[in-house]
């Protein structure tokens, strides 16, 4: 790339025009996907006004992640398109005044030690400037920030998922160093800001006062009761659910079953989700393989996590079971099942979604499900839905392995009427299709 096709970009990043996605196209034409990426985070990630978003997170940076989460399940163009989407959507988040955003902030000497009392205090501007200054960045301070926000459930979990999914970022994109201190920085920012919230974690401790931690293990309980725990947890209020929740916590197997009924319990939250609430429902999913994965990473995991996702789930309004939608054929039967629910989902048809995924499912397993929700949520602009779409997708995609297979199949009937349910503007995506197009694919 030339020079005047290098500024052209970057002038892009930072104040997009229509002529975005053919600098976007351009960039990835001649370097590749990831470093149209790593161009997004060095330029953005200390430009975004991410105090102005508190105590809510902006999802252009989480998005990013989930894109590259997705490659593999996706067709070339269509995760090209996806990327091309989420980066502009990434940079046209609420910008900071000169002079006044977080990469205005000095660096600090690069000390663990500091950074960790800046958590304790919650002392968001030591966490950022220790963070910015730490050699070499490594995959498990990332982990470590991911602890130390555990219990605290301020915004639904954010801080510790964003953790997790900006160390998986700094891997996919090849561990860049200063990237790898942007992403520390920003995570560890966010850990430790205002406002915290340890009460569901503090009350969830005192029910299971002396009780094991819980091992990562298989499911081994039959489906009904899986089903009969996830009843719990959507019809209970919330200090019988901690209550019965904690009880089953301390006496589980394992963590396969409290995941199990748990993701039949955020299917069933889903599928009772109005228009408005699909995105912000769908985050249980999210929330959950989060979880999840930090357990298998472990080996085990205190069983307060397991509470804190109950009461999450738990937060979510439950319908009425005759209110419930339930799958209903097209109007039109597909000769090919995978393109069948794209269509119905892009259509903005959530039961006729439903039962072709189903049906999908009784033929071909989860995996062409996986992939036709991939391909839907490709092609919706995340700007409409704040990325929630492809975050659910993603988390999807690391839950299945771990799940039994009546609630993995749950799961995906819930997310192919969530997606449904939930199509916006799909004008960005045909741009980006354009122009990337025009650009050819992959580096030169």
């Amino acid at each position: 790339m030339d020079g005047a096709a290098t500024a052209d970009w970057l002038r892009e990043l930072d104040r997009p025009t229509p002529a975005w996605f053919r600098a976007c196209a351009a960039r990835i034409r001649q370097a590749g996907p990831e470093a149209a990426a790593l161009d997004a985070v060095l330029r953005l990630v200390p430009a975004v006004d991410w105090a102005a978003y508190l105590p809510a997170v902006p999802h252009g940076l989480q998005g990013l992640q989930a894109a590259f989460r997705l490659r593999p399940l996706l067709p070339e163009p269509s995760f090209l398109r996806l990327l091309a989407t989420q980066m502009h959507a990434f940079a046209c988040e609420a910008r900071s005044p000169a002079g006044r955003g977080l990469g205005a902030i000095g660096r600090g000497s690069g000390s663990w030690r500091n950074l960790e009392l800046a958590l304790a205090q919650h002392r968001p501007a030591i966490a950022w400037g220790e963070a910015r200054s730490v050699d070499p960045v490594q995959d498990g301070q990332f982990r470590h920030l991911e602890a130390a926000a555990a219990a605290d459930m301020a915004n639904v979990g954010h801080k510790s998922i964003l953790a997790r999914q900006m160390g998986d970022l700094f891997e996919v994109l090849g561990r860049p160093p200063e990237a790898g201190r942007l992403l520390l920085a920003v995570a560890a920012w966010h850990c430790a800001s205002e406002p915290f919230d340890t009460f569901w974690h503090e009350r969830a401790g005192r029910r299971l006062e002396g009780a094991s931690l819980v091992p990562f293990r298989a499911a081994v309980l039959p489906p009904a009761a899986h089903l009969a725990l996830a009843r719990e947890v959507c019809d209970s209020g919330l200090v019988a659910l901690l209550d019965r929740f904690s009880a089953q916590a301390r006496s589980a197997a394992g963590s396969g079953d409290l995941l199990a009924a748990l993701a039949l319990a955020a299917a069933e939250k889903q599928l009772d989700a109005r228009r408005d609430m699909e995105a912000r429902t769908s985050w249980n999913f999210v929330a959950l393989a989060s979880l999840a994965r930090r357990a298998a990473e472990a080996g085990q995991t205190g069983p307060e996590a397991w509470v804190q996702a109950a009461a999450l789930v738990n937060l979510f309004p439950t319908g009425e079971p005759e209110d419930r939608p339930q799958p209903a054929p097209p109007r039109i039967p597909p000769s090919d099942l995978p393109a069948g629910l794209v269509d119905a989902i892009l259509d903005g048809e959530p039961q006729a979604a439903m039962a072709l995924a189903a049906g999908l499912l009784a033929a071909g397993g989860p995996e062409p499900v996986l992939r036709a929700l991939a391909e839907a949520a490709s092609g919706n602009d995340p700007a409409f839905n704040q990325s929630h779409q492809i975050l659910a997708v993603a988390a999807a995609a690391d839950l299945l392995p771990l799940l039994p297979e009546p609630a993995g199949a749950a799961v995906l009937v819930a997310l192919a009427k969530s997606l449904g349910n939930g199509q916006g503007s799909s004008d960005l995506g045909r741009l980006a299709d354009a122009a990337l197009a025009s650009a050819g694919s992959g580096p030169a």
